[in-house]
């Protein structure tokens, strides 16, 4: 019987990364309600908060996909103490770029594999972005030029896309500022049988 990786995520950015990849995957919504569990968290460190978080999303479907491996994915998004969530629409989206232009800060990305119930294994990692102190008029333009996806990131930016003309410098992998950091993962895949 062949196994079967099951993504517990609607992202569309961690479901471009695993076809890329080549890894056989089907995609499931968590249900997770994401916000009211964050409010739980709080008292949490940021790579705490994205692995329970990606755990939660994991036993979700898990429960609903019986002999699956399931992986759940989050990303946490923090600047200076504070943690942001994705926005709910372009004013939201455009408050926080104004928050986040002329500073640091870092992506924290949680991944649980699960099967049955049970954690196969858990991992978190970091990566750090520098936004440049675009103006006013250039943050307009970048806006207008973006769909709904750009409510589908946690810093209201793609990097694989027009957003990377937000930074002035990245420091970190990737795949991790995508949401998925894909080579630990691929590893993990292949002592569970998903890969060769």
């Amino acid at each position: 019987m062949r196994k079967v990786l099951v993504l517990a995520s609607a992202s569309s950015a961690r479901r471009r990364v695993l076809e890329g990849a080549g890894v056989p995957f089907a995609q499931a919504s968590s249900g997770t309600d994401e916000n009211r569990l964050k409010a739980t968290l709080q008292a949490r460190s940021a790579p705490d908060m994205a692995r329970a978080l990606a755990l939660a999303k994991a036993l979700a479907v898990s429960a609903r996909k019986p002999g699956a491996l399931v992986l759940g994915a989050d990303q946490v998004l923090e600047c200076e103490g504070r943690l942001f969530a994705k926005p709910c629409d372009k004013n939201e989206a455009r408050a926080q770029l104004v928050r986040l232009r002329g500073r640091g800060h870092r992506l924290v990305n949680g991944l649980a594999l699960v099967r049955d119930g049970q954690v196969l294994w858990q991992y978190d990692d970091e990566a750090r972005l520098w936004m440049r102190d675009f103006d006013d008029a250039f943050l307009e333009t970048y806006l207008a030029g973006t769909g709904p996806e750009v409510l589908e990131s946690v810093g209201a930016y793609r990097l694989e896309g027009s957003g990377a003309q937000l930074f002035a410098r990245i420091e970190g992998d990737f795949f991790s500022i995508l949401g998925l950091p894909l080579l630990p993962l691929l590893e993990a895949l292949r002592r569970e049988g998903i890969l060769a």
